[in-house]
């Protein structure tokens, strides 16, 4: 059974940070990109970045570079999402994925958390 677990979310004030950790079990993830998606009401899912297990490059939605990090513990099969000068616009669920192929993309992600709810007030 693979399982992703987040937690972290929260309410914080505009300007505030948050740090959000996705544990992954039930399979040696090595060799799966780790990817950070959220969601707003009325919203589609949508990208905020991605990392390799293995070293490879990280990346992150234009929306949120320069304020979000993507770190990750390989010992404890953690990845981490440091937000920093949060917006009420990052308002959403966010959620962590874990898929074979390193994109963008919603649909390369094989296996889900159950999300985290990050609200930005104003």
């Amino acid at each position: 059974q693979v399982q992703l677990v987040e937690s972290g979310g929260g309410l914080v004030q505009a300007g505030g940070s948050l740090r959000l950790s996705c544990a992954a079990s039930g399979r040696t993830f090595s060799n799966y990109c780790m990817g950070w998606f959220r969601q707003a009401p009325g919203k589609e899912r949508e990208f905020v970045g991605r990392t390799s297990w293995s070293g490879g490059g990280t990346y992150y939605a234009d929306s949120v570079k320069g304020r979000f990090t993507i770190s990750r513990d390989n010992a404890k099969n953690t990845v981490y999402l440091q937000m920093n000068s949060l917006k009420p616009e990052d308002t959403g669920v966010y959620y962590c994925a874990a898929g074979r192929f390193c994109t963008s993309n919603v649909g390369s992600y094989d296996y889900w958390g159950q999300g985290t709810q990050v609200t930005v007030s104003s």
